[in-house]
């Protein structure tokens, strides 16, 4: 197939649909990892088209979301500071920290920039050189090689007035933390964009140790559905294996430039998910040779004392213990026009994608 509209074909929809129906015969509990997915799922409606017997969860695959309030507050701190220029992806601007967020921040004189790339950040501190510009690195594997470009290309270009505030962070540990805190899975639907980076072997120990599916995915209602059709074919079977449904874009060895450029600038190290706390080997810091470029070792702050906002489950959704529909927030006191937590924020958070699907 070629064109989006083959990959949204009602008749193979329903196909794979009935062929899901006719082999799954026990209870079975998956979760979708990436934002992505959540919302393509709710968007397309997936699951009205599947039996009872299957249950969908939500994990913690938003990288607005799973960024920890600290990281926040630090951003919120580091942008009163004079002649500093924060730079951001859009929907980090509008995430609540302890007190007020880096939107508020804005309105009320800092200089905080959106940007559409890391590159773009440091074009701006080329164009600022009597200014600290700092670039609030986040998300997975999928746009860590972004970041690592950037750095590499500052270093190269000797400029001394760019940083990163690193919040970057790797799915194989929170998707062990998840399993190891004793929730109920049988699978993972694995994130297509993070895996096309690093290839689908990082999911093996998941079914060697651990006898869970893994089967990565796309993002059309095909794609999705076949899929589930996999991991339920797995699951009846007993045959747990990893297997990429999504070999358009997916390979099994994944970018490998990619990979050898964030290594030479990354390293990995705890950190800090909001909703599942300090995950050990979870995410990335700048190497020492690069240090020149670390926002937490040049510019020097007294971090606050944060604190996650009253009556907010977040926390718990990105564990997939519970749902938005269990928050007494939700559609109420937290809105995407007015967010309480994280994932009424950014476009991938199950929150936002309930509210704006929840009809």
């Amino acid at each position: 197939m070629k064109f989006v509209d083959e990959y949204r074909s009602k008749g193979l929809i329903y196909s794979l649909a009935e062929q899901i129906r006719k082999i799954s015969t026990k209870e079975i509990c998956l979760m979708e990892v990436c934002g992505g997915h959540t919302m393509a799922i709710h968007r397309f409606g997936l699951h009205s088209l599947l039996p009872a017997n299957i249950h969908l969860l939500s994990g913690p695959g938003c990288p607005v979301c799973v960024t920890g309030i600290g990281f926040i507050d630090k951003a919120i701190a580091y942008a009163q500071l004079p002649g500093v220029i924060i730079t951001t992806y859009g929907d980090l601007i509008r995430v609540p920290g302890t007190e007020g967020s880096l939107e508020k921040s804005k309105a009320l004189g800092a200089d905080v920039r959106i940007v559409y790339s890391a590159l773009d950040a440091v074009e701006i501190a080329r164009f600022n050189p009597d200014r600290q510009v700092i670039f609030l690195g986040i998300g997975f594997e999928t746009t860590t090689p972004a970041t690592a470009a950037a750095i590499f290309h500052a270093n190269e270009s000797g400029l001394n007035n760019f940083l990163v505030l690193s919040a970057h962070k790797l799915m194989p540990p929170v998707m062990k933390a998840l399993v190891d805190d004793k929730l109920k899975l049988d699978g993972f639907i694995a994130p297509g964009h993070v895996t096309a980076i690093t290839g689908s072997d990082m999911y093996n120990f998941l079914s060697e140790e651990y006898k869970l599916g893994v089967v990565v995915a796309g993002f059309e209602p095909t794609d999705i559905l076949q899929s589930i059709l996999i991991l339920v074919h797995q699951f009846e079977e007993g045959k747990p294996a990893v297997e990429i449904q999504y070999n358009r874009v997916v390979k099994p060895e994944g970018n490998v430039k990619a990979r050898e450029l964030v290594n030479s600038i990354f390293e990995s190290c705890d950190d800090s998910w909001r909703g599942l706390g300090m995950i050990p080997f979870s995410g990335l810091k700048i190497r020492e040779a690069f240090g020149t470029f670390d926002a937490d070792k040049q510019l020097r702050i007294d971090s606050p004392v944060s604190r996650e906002p009253k009556g907010c489950i977040c926390g718990s959704i990105l564990r997939g213990l519970k749902k938005p529909t269990n928050c007494a927030l939700f559609g109420d006191t937290c809105t995407p026009s007015n967010p309480v937590g994280a994932c009424m924020v950014s476009g991938e958070g199950t929150c936002a994608t309930f509210y704006k699907y929840r009809s």
